[in-house]
C-alpha cells in the first residue's frame, strides 16, 4: 500500500484531498452539520452556475472575482459567488416566504490564491440562514449562538465575534460628512482595517477614492471604538449619532441583541466593534465576523487575529431584487468558513502526529491456513448482511503475518480467524489487535460480539 501524498495541489487555487485530509473534513462537517440540524434547520441544494444576471451587481467590489462560464449561444452563466445569493434567488422563484435552512457546497472566486492561508478558487461553504418575516433580533441572536457553539465544539482556541450593522456604518458616515454616493464605496475601505493600519485606510479613502481629509478622520475617531453594552448605551448617548434616524435605529437594536446573547450567556466572546464592515453590498442590519485570536506572548494586552472562520448578517432586500413584485423577505443567516478551519485542524494533527484513521473497518476476516478462500468470502458476506464493516485481503492463501500486518497499518481493531479446527467447533476466533488477545466465540454469536466490542471505539 503506497502512502498517499499529503500536500495534494490540483489545479492553481484548487486541491486534491487525500484519504487523510477527507477524514479531517468529514469529522468538521458532521460538528457543523449537527448544530444546524439541532437548531431546526432544513437542508436544500441550488445548481453549482446561475444566470449571469443573477449574480451581477450583488458582491459590489469583488464582483470582478466571479467565474464567468464561455458563452457557447444560448444564456450567460456564472459559477456560484456564495450560496446567499442562490438562496434569495430559490426563495423568490418558489415564492417561499418563511424557511430556516442550511445548505453545504462549492463556490468559486476566481482569487489570487494564497493558498497557505487557506484561501482557494474553489471552496466549501457551510451557510445557515433564517428567511422570514419575525421580532427584532431574536434569529439574529441565534446565528451568533451557532458560530458560538461551532467554534467552541472543534476546539480551535480562542476566538471572538465581531458585531456591527449596516445602519449605525451608514448613519456614522452620514454625521461625518461622507457623500451617499460614497458610503459603499468607503465601506469596502474601512472593512480593510483588520488587516491594514488606520493611516493606510485613510490614505485610500483620501487619495483614491476622494473622500476630504476632515471626513475621513472623524470615520478614524469612531472606528477605532469597540465594547459592550456600555458602548452602545455610550454611542446612544453621541450628540451627532444620536441625531442619526438609521444609526439610532441600529444601536436600538443592537442594546436588543446583547440582551438576548445575554441570556445565552456567550458576550464574554462578543464584542461591538465599529470597524467591522464586511464588504458584500446586500447586508442591511447586523453584521458579524468571528475571528480566531493567537496569544503571542503573556505580556500583549489585544491578541492578535490570525483570521476571519465565520461571517454574516442580515439582508432584507436581497430576497426582492429576484421578485417580479419587489417583494420583500427579510433574512439573517452566517457562512462558516470551513477552508480555513480545515487547514488549522491539518496543520495541528501533522504537528501532533496523531494517527488518523481513514477507514471505518471494524474486522478483519483472516485465514491461518491454506484454502480457506470459500470459508473467508462466506463469513465476511454473513457479516456485510448484518450491517458490519469488514475487509478480506484479496489472496487466495495470504500468509497470517500479513494479514495482521494490514490491521496495524490500517487500524482495524478486530480480526476474527477461521481455521479448520475452528470451523470443526463451530467458532471463529476473534483477535483484539491492540491487546493481541484471542477467544473463541460461537459462529451465531460472532456477530453480536462484534458489535458490542466495536460501539465502545
Amino acid at each position: 500500500l503506497c502512502e498517499h501524498q499529503e500536500k495534494q495541489i490540483g489545479f492553481p487555487g484548487t486541491r486534491d484531498y487525500s484519504p487523510k485530509q477527507m477524514a479531517i473534513r468529514e469529522r468538521v462537517f458532521t460538528a457543523i452539520i449537527n448544530c444546524f440540524k439541532r437548531h431546526g434547520a432544513e437542508v436544500i441544494d441550488t445548481p453549482v452556475f446561475e444566470l449571469k444576471e443573477t449574480l451581477t451587481g450583488k458582491y459590489g467590489e469583488d464582483s470582478k472575482l466571479i467565474y464567468d462560464l464561455k458563452d457557447q449561444g444560448g444564456e450567460l452563466l456564472s459559477l456560484r459567488y456564495d450560496l446567499t445569493v442562490p438562496f434569495a434567488r430559490y426563495l423568490a422563484m418558489n415564492k417561499i416566504t418563511n424557511i430556516k435552512r442550511y445548505h453545504i457546497a462549492k463556490v468559486y472566486r476566481r482569487d489570487n490564491p494564497a493558498m497557505t492561508r487557506g484561501r482557494y478558487r474553489e471552496f466549501y461553504q457551510c451557510d445557515f440562514d433564517i428567511a422570514g418575516q419575525f421580532d427584532p433580533m431574536i434569529p439574529d441572536a441565534e446565528c451568533l449562538k451557532i458560530v458560538h457553539e461551532i467554534l467552541s465544539d472543534l476546539q480551535l482556541g480562542d476566538f471572538l465575534i465581531k458585531v456591527n450593522d449596516r445602519r449605525i456604518l451608514d448613519g456614522m458616515f452620514a454625521v461625518c460628512g461622507v457623500p451617499d454616493s460614497k458610503f459603499r464605496t468607503i465601506c469596502s475601505s474601512v472593512d480593510k482595517l483588520d488587516k491594514v493600519p488606520w493611516e493606510e485606510v485613510k490614505n485610500e479613502m483620501v487619495g483614491e477614492k476622494g473622500l476630504s481629509p476632515e471626513a475621513a478622520d472623524r470615520i478614524g475617531e469612531y472606528v477605532q471604538l469597540h465594547g459592550g453594552l456600555d458602548l452602545i448605551e455610550q454611542l446612544l448617548q453621541d450628540p451627532k449619532l444620536s441625531q442619526n434616524k438609521l444609526a439610532k435605529e441600529g444601536l436600538g437594536d443592537m442594546k436588543l441583541l446583547f440582551e438576548y446573547l445575554t441570556l445565552f450567556g456567550i458576550t464574554g466572546k462578543i464584542s461591538f466593534d465599529l470597524s467591522l464592515a464586511r464588504g458584500l453590498d446586500y447586508y442591511t442590519g447586523v453584521i458579524y465576523e468571528a475571528v480566531l485570536l493567537q496569544q503571542q506572548n503573556d505580556h500583549v494586552e489585544d491578541p492578535v487575529s490570525v483570521g476571519s472562520v465565520a461571517g454574516g448578517g442580515r439582508y432584507d432586500g436581497l430576497v426582492g431584487m429576484f421578485d417580479p413584485k419587489g417583494r420583500k423577505v427579510p433574512c439573517v443567516g452566517v457562512s462558516i468558513g470551513i477552508e480555513r478551519i480545515f487547514s488549522i485542524l491539518e496543520q495541528r494533527v501533522e504537528a501532533s502526529e496523531e494517527k488518523i484513521r481513514t477507514t471505518e473497518t471494524q474486522v478483519l476476516v483472516a485465514s491461518a491456513q491454506k484454502k480457506l478462500l470459500e470459508e473467508r468470502l462466506k463469513l465476511i458476506s454473513e457479516l456485510w448482511d448484518a450491517g458490519i464493516k469488514a475487509e478480506i485481503l484479496y489472496k487466495k492463501n495470504p500468509k497470517l503475518l500479513n494479514q495482521l500486518q494490514y490491521c496495524e497499518e490500517t487500524g482495524i481493531p478486530l480480526v476474527a480467524i477461521v481455521g479448520e479446527q475452528e470451523l470443526k467447533d463451530g467458532v471463529v476466533k476473534l483477535r483484539d489487535v491492540a491487546t493481541r488477545e484471542e477467544v473463541n466465540i460461537r459462529r451465531e454469536n460472532l456477530i453480536e460480539e462484534i458489535r458490542m466490542r466495536t460501539s465502545q471505539l
